[in-house]
């Protein structure tokens, strides 16, 4: 978008929300940048430039202006909506890979070459994997500075940079601020009530309707791994560096972040797992815009918009999951997956909380009994099947890999049929147009709505909704009295 000026200058001069995070002003007579919302008066047109990301913008010689915080933005709804190879690089960079394994490990995860990614990103987003993550350690560090009472010394490496001085020189040039003074100048914001817990808030573009998002990961909670506690929903992560618990809880315009980490080196990828659960980085107005263009879907967007797709923080997780719930009632999945972590999951402590265990890794279900499972024959097939791909690395299912060949590969494992795929692929991989025709829940709303609802009629009149056909299926799915469609009272 960056490149059509007169579309970014009308967003700047309306200092239109909607599109923080897809790209950046630079003012060349401050040489700041900032967020198209930035509440400041907009400067001359001829002094303004655009860039596609916050990175390129720090390479151009511009420092983030201190009203808008652009760094803090919504990330772009392209990450999620895209599945080429900036997009799945931009999904790892977010993880923090470029971080703990260099470039030469992006390149790995993603089979090409360090050029190749090098140049695909240059040309796109005006900087290179390593200015990427240089941006995203400095959003950390001015997260730890103003959130927290560290030491530098320990915010230095917590967000990831290899030495003091690196550190000190990034924050001054990113923020035109040392990071003493960065933190004298921090806004009084939520404080943790528990010692060694980060209070955050996470952005999100409006509107968001929190019904089914929450209601959804509060009524297939696992026990022992998430809770709905006190108006919030918990987890614990497993994480490169350690585990941690996050709380998470709607508000009208933001998200209030609760961590606990036992490593704070995995603070940004902490950060970037929650907001993929929550689908944050979403661009509404243009899901719900295409939506209405139906005449039976738009009603139901009109009376709740803003439903996002809820995800998961890790897909493998979610795989097996998947597997648990296969034609069984969502109670049984949860007690299902609930033996399954008692019996193989780390344990962790929740003071105060009812979380105990990390979901267990597939290397830990390699050692599974499938004896031991009270599911049928098959599907016990089924799930050992998917435990060993996932440890042998036949199945790829991280956020850098290439969905349709995720796709694939899911496929050609026995027992997995079109439903599992398509719902690992909404939920775990986060593709925003995938569609379960099969289900029965969806078809059931599709007849009362007077829509097709057999599967091959459903998929046809579907093309009309691509590329948001996830999002479609949340607001089918909300016009049934279930769980999943409202949030918890309690």
């Amino acid at each position: 978008m960056h490149t059509d000026t007169e579309r970014c200058l009308r967003a700047v001069q309306s200092k239109d929300a909607r599109f923080d995070g897809w790209f950046y002003t630079a003012v060349l007579t401050t040489r700041i940048y900032c967020r198209p919302s930035c509440p400041v008066v907009p400067p001359k047109p001829e002094n303004m430039r655009f860039y596609p990301s916050a990175a390129a913008a720090q390479q151009a010689g511009f420092r983030a202006c201190k009203r808008c915080r652009p760094d803090a933005s919504p990330g772009s709804p392209q990450w999620d909506e895209r599945a080429d190879l900036v997009a799945r690089a931009m999904r790892l960079i977010a993880d923090g890979i470029v971080d703990r394994e260099g470039v030469p490990g992006l390149a790995a995860r993603l089979g090409y070459s360090t050029r190749q990614i090098e140049r695909q990103l240059l040309a796109e987003l005006g900087a290179g994997p390593l200015a990427l993550a240089r941006a995203q350690r400095a959003q950390t560090a001015r997260l730890l500075v103003e959130t927290t009472e560290l030491p530098m010394a320990e915010v230095a490496f917590a967000a990831g940079f290899a030495s003091i001085r690196t550190f000190n020189e990034t924050v001054r040039e990113v923020f035109a601020l040392s990071p003493t003074e960065l933190r004298q100048r921090a806004t009084p914001g939520p404080r943790a009530a528990v010692p060694g817990t980060l209070a955050l808030r996470l952005p999100f573009r409006q509107p968001l309707n929190p019904d089914n998002l929450f209601g959804h990961l509060a009524a297939t909670a696992v026990p022992g791994v998430e809770e709905w506690r006190d108006g919030a929903c918990r987890r614990t992560l497993n994480l490169p560096y350690g585990h941690g618990i996050v709380t998470l809880a709607p508000r009208p315009d933001h998200i209030d972040c609760r961590l606990a980490l036992t490593d704070l080196r995995d603070l940004a990828g902490a950060i970037a797992r929650c907001r993929r659960m929550l689908d944050l980085d979403a661009d509404p107005e243009a899901v719900d815009g295409q939506l209405r263009e139906d005449p039976v879907l738009a009603p139901l967007v009109d009376k709740a918009p803003g439903r996002r797709v809820p995800r998961t923080v890790d897909a493998d997780e979610f795989a097996v999951r998947a597997v648990l719930g296969q034609q069984v009632s969502t109670a049984a999945a949860r007690t299902h997956a609930g033996r399954l972590v008692r019996a193989h999951g780390e344990r962790v402590d929740d003071p105060g909380g009812g979380l105990s265990h990390l979901f267990p890794s597939a290397a830990a279900l390699c050692e599974l009994d499938p004896e031991s499972l009270a599911m049928p024959r098959t599907r016990r097939a089924t799930l050992t099947g998917v435990i060993a791909a996932l440890g042998s690395g036949a199945l790829q299912l991280g956020v850098g890999s290439d969905r349709d060949e995720a796709r694939a590969q899911l496929a050609a494992l026995p027992g997995i049929g079109p439903w599992t795929v398509e719902c690992i692929a909404m939920r775990g991989l986060g593709d925003p147009d995938a569609f379960t025709p099969t289900d029965l829940g969806l078809r059931r709303a599709a007849a009362g709505l007077g829509l097709p609802h057999t599967p091959a009629a459903l998929v046809r009149h579907s093309a009309a909704w691509r590329p948001w056909r996830a999002y479609a299926v949340q607001y089918l799915w909300a016009t049934d009295d279930h769980p999943i469609n409202h949030l918890p009272t309690n």
